[in-house]
């Protein structure tokens, strides 16, 4: 039978923690976009997909734990919700925590939504002891239900054929139960319903009664909306008060809370009829194992020991595949000039975009490590009780606890991190957070690390690499005092979150983390990377000095002259004054000024300009041992100085983008040039400290 409606619209709602993003990564598979709500910088995914003869577009609502207004990720979930009215609603519900989540379900079906509740993690439940009666449930509810194990990919087809079937139905499986919310507002909540009715004579996009008890409850937003929107808004919303003043003076609680306390009443009553028996308290692990990792004096100590473990394995054994990529690297651009006629075009391939390109692509099994450890963590539920850790030791340093939440995610990437900045409540934890984002190591500085302490600290350059990022947390909390006792003078909100139980990664959810984040590291290798490097051969072989055209070219001091007669060489000759005292030669200046518009193309750079003169075969010399080269004069406390100004000035052109969206134009050139100043007087101080105590 033809289907008549060949496309049916999809949101996904659900608390956080509740795994909707494994079922949105289910459901959609590799039909995926990521980007921003229109007007906020909170992350928004879309996916499609066919099922059945149907096309499915799935929207990711922000995990909310409400339909308030208390937070951007609610206002978001519920405007969308009310003005775009998908076909069905796919509530992802933690099954072993019904009693917190079936809280979303029901103000989903006050707003009179078609919705489909998912029961997720349904193995944990089961486990638990815990049985429900599904049948019974869902005829209380008045809504379909499936189980799910999305971590698993278990129940795909459940929740697509429930979607289908709800979403020709138009309404009719979904009865829409009046849920009463308690003798103590019933009935104002039906007069001022029938109030707003007539006023607003059928053209409300929500039930009446959802309405009136958003005004009951105070809710701003929808108070704005009905008084622009309803002809007779304003004596609506002094009925509504009426009705606040009422409600207080009989309980002596605030409106909001006997609603919240009737909804609540409605679930209780709802699992009293259908759970058979009470699942057992699944956190009574993850307590015990909190006492030890979430400690007041060994919690930060053992998180620092996982971080020591984890660089060290990322530099062990990233070491591996990496000399594999080195000499596919090498194969391939001899291989490419012995197949080619020599030429200019030749050697901007081999030397160009084979070796700027490779010097990159050498440090992907380290990226990959990285994330694919990240992902553990989070994936274990560790990486909240990270932030939980961290609480104390950000308020000892004037910043709001919820600020490492973004810069936990500038590990990753700044751009995204600097975004996340918007989950904080107040401008100034905003403008602060966003400031100070920036000196958490991205995955694009991973490359220069591993390169500099691989080639000047073998023997302890996992430790080296941590100690990088130490550095850069430590940076990041002094500029925060420092901040917030002159620039941002005031107290900081309390920070409060929800601690999801631990739980065993899956392999099929850590590769594809794993996975989303590498793949953008090579998409900047096919792209930016790749482009730049060509860029930077071009201008670091012309113009050519015709004193020099019959001259050895494998003679080192040749190449080094032409080199300097270049566009590149004159620039790099031009701002060497500046990092002279830095330890840092003009191959070394020009290099962080290329790194401006990412910071992977700091070592594609120095895979250019190091290999000057060189024809790539198995023989030539790796970018490590090429830096190695007494030569060039770097020795390993340059090398420190170096790793540390790249730690602390600005990330790339992106992330300068970014701020400026975030916190406005002053803010942004206050960014950068702090920033910059920032790294140099560090490194002169690391450098210049270092000679006098004699250790370069």
């Amino acid at each position: 039978m033809e289907p008549k409606h060949r496309t049916i619209r999809v949101a996904l709602a659900g608390n956080p923690n509740a795994g909707k993003t494994s079922i949105f990564n289910l459901l959609t598979g590799l039909h995926q976009q990521v980007g921003n709500w229109p007007g906020v910088t909170v992350e928004r995914k879309n996916g499609h997909l066919e099922h059945g003869g149907y096309r499915f577009e799935v929207v990711d609502l922000p995990g909310s734990y409400s339909l308030t207004s208390f937070s951007l990720e609610e206002r978001i979930t519920r405007q969308y919700l009310m003005e775009e009215q998908p076909d069905v609603v796919i509530h992802v519900v933690d099954a072993a925590n019904l009693k917190r989540n079936l809280d979303l379900t029901v103000q989903l079906l006050e707003m009179g939504l078609d919705v489909v509740v998912d029961l997720n993690m349904w193995d944990e439940f089961q486990g638990s002891g815990a049985r429900l009666d599904l049948k019974r449930f869902e005829e209380l509810l008045g809504a379909p239900v499936v189980t799910t194990v999305g971590h698993r990919g278990r129940g795909r087809e459940q929740i697509l054929d429930a979607g289908v079937r709800l979403g020709e139905e138009r309404n009719a499986r979904h009865r829409h139960v009046p849920i009463t919310l308690g003798t103590r507002v019933e009935h104002l909540l039906v007069e001022l319903s029938r109030a707003i009715e007539r006023a607003a004579s059928g053209t409300l996009p929500v039930p009446a009664r959802y309405v009136a008890a958003k005004l009951i409850e105070g809710d701003a937003d929808v108070a704005a909306w009905v008084h622009n929107r309803l002809s007779d808004g304003k004596t609506l919303l002094a009925e509504a008060e009426a009705s606040r003043k009422h409600v207080r003076s009989v309980t002596g609680l605030e409106p909001a809370r006997v609603i919240a306390e009737g909804r609540y009443g409605f679930v209780d009553g709802l699992l009293r009829e259908t759970q058979v028996a009470p699942p057992l308290d699944r956190m009574e692990l993850s307590r015990q194992l909190d006492r030890v990792l979430t400690h007041r004096y060994l919690g930060l100590p053992i998180f620092l020991g996982f971080m020591w473990l984890l660089f060290n394995v990322t530099f062990t054994l990233g070491s591996y595949p990496m000399t594999w990529i080195e000499a596919l690297a090498g194969w391939l651009g001899a291989r490419v000039a012995d197949a080619l006629p020599a030429s200019v075009i030749t050697d901007l391939i081999v030397d160009g975009i084979i070796g700027g390109v490779g010097s990159v692509a050498v440090f992907l099994p380290n990226i990959a490590i990285l994330f694919l450890g990240i992902s553990l963590l989070e994936d274990s539920g560790y990486m909240a009780r990270i932030a939980f850790i961290m609480d104390r030791v950000m308020h000892l340093f004037g910043l709001h606890g919820k600020s490492f939440i973004p810069m936990l995610m500038g590990f990753g990437c700044t751009v995204p991190a600097l975004m996340a900045t918007r989950t904080l409540e107040s401008r100034r934890d905003r403008i602060l957070t966003a400031l100070l984002v920036s000196h958490m190591s991205c995955s694009a500085r991973l490359p220069v690390y591993v390169l500099f302490a691989g080639a000047f600290f073998a023997q302890h350059a996992g430790n080296v690499v941590m100690l990088i990022y130490l550095l850069g947390v430590l940076a990041a909390l002094l500029l925060g005092m420092l901040f917030s006792r002159t620039l941002f003078r005031r107290e900081q909100a309390s920070f409060v979150m929800e601690l999801p139980p631990y739980r065993w990664p899956t392999t099929r959810g850590l590769l594809a983390h794993t996975w989303d984040r590498t793949r953008v590291y090579l998409r900047k290798m096919g792209g930016i990377i790749l482009i730049a490097s060509a860029l930077l051969w071009v201008l670091s072989n012309f113009p050519r000095d015709p004193r020099l055209a019959d001259s050895d070219a494998h003679d080192p001091e040749v190449s080094a002259a032409r080199i300097e007669y270049t566009v590149i060489g004159r620039v790099g000759k031009f701002i060497e004054p500046a990092i002279e005292p830095l330890g840092f030669d003009w191959r070394m200046g020009v290099s962080l000024a290329t790194g401006f518009v990412a910071k992977e193309v700091v070592v594609s750079s120095m895979g250019v300009l190091y290999h000057t003169g060189e024809n790539a075969d198995e023989e030539s010399q790796t970018l490590r041992q090429a830096l190695r080269d007494p030569r060039y004069g770097i020795t390993p406390l340059a090398a420190f100085a170096f790793m540390i100004f790249v730690l602390l000035y600005v990330p790339c052109v992106v992330a300068v983008i970014a701020v400026r969206r975030e916190v406005g134009w002053r803010w942004m050139v206050f960014d950068v040039a702090y920033q910059v100043l920032l790294a140099w007087l560090a490194a002169f101080a690391v450098y210049q400290g270092g000679r006098l105590l004699g250790l370069g």
